[in-house]
């Protein structure tokens, strides 16, 4: 039986590097854009991948939403041996000129979370890897894609961001919302590894819109393109790493 009862992985079943969007369609997106892709395991919302991109071996592994789910998957992928995690998701903005479909780079993440409060006191700060962050940026300006690059807030209800809470975080000029970053950088920096985040806005909370609201898919047609171009960027910067 594996040793990483959520995962179901074992030394030894996965890379160094690992790619970790929260959707498990997005496991299999990225494992397109990649060669020898191989399933290593599914369970509940993780769905684990092994591929090669540009020569540089790298895992694809799914977290489920929210930080909860997300802190499951980082500390079972340090128990076998990955050293990195990038986040590749997709967020809400919180300033008026960012749009639907463009990118941020996460340069920090606010923990209106509760998980990584169970690690530490919430005024530690959740941020990536200065190595990581570097080379998600040069990934991007290397395919002449714009990127937003500050910081973030993650949250855990997504039913409750309520209009003070968007003003406050607006006010505070915080580019986005997302649900898994300020864990995985906590967790990432507790346990020696490397982290960085790259999403996709699918909605502007600021605007009033959020993801789902003017379709029956979950994603904007613009979103969902350009969540391409951010796969893209991600795994540039894993041959950079």
């Amino acid at each position: 039986m594996a040793n990483q009862p959520h995962l179901l992985v074992d030394e030894g079943d996965v890379n160094e590097v690992a790619l970790v969007p929260g959707n498990p369609d997005r496991v299999d997106r990225i494992a397109e854009q990649c060669d020898d892709a191989e399933v290593v395991s599914e369970n509940r919302e993780y769905r684990i991948v092994n591929a090669s991109y540009e020569g540089v071996d790298l895992t694809i592994c799914s977290t489920g939403i929210g930080c909860p789910s997300a802190a499951i998957a980082v500390e079972e992928l340090h128990n076998v041996g990955v050293e990195t995690v990038i986040r590749v998701g997709t967020c809400g903005a919180l300033q008026p000129d960012i749009e639907v479909g463009d990118m941020v780079v996460a340069t920090g993440a606010a923990k209106e979370e509760g998980t990584s409060k169970r690690y530490e006191s919430a005024t530690y700060p959740a941020t990536p890897d200065y190595g990581t962050l570097s080379a998600l940026v040069d990934a991007a300006e290397d395919r002449d894609e714009e990127v937003h690059v500050g910081p973030i807030v993650s949250d855990d209800a997504f039913y409750n961001e309520t209009d003070a809470y968007v003003a406050d975080w607006e006010a505070a000029n915080l580019l986005a919302i997302e649900m898994e970053a300020a864990t995985v950088f906590s967790l990432a920096r507790r346990r020696g590894m490397d982290a960085g985040a790259i999403c996709t806005v699918d909605g502007n909370l600021v605007e009033g819109t959020q993801k789902g609201a003017d379709s029956e898919e979950e994603l904007p047609e613009k979103a969902k393109n350009n969540v391409g171009r951010a796969i893209r960027i991600s795994l540039d910067t894993v041959t950079r790493l």
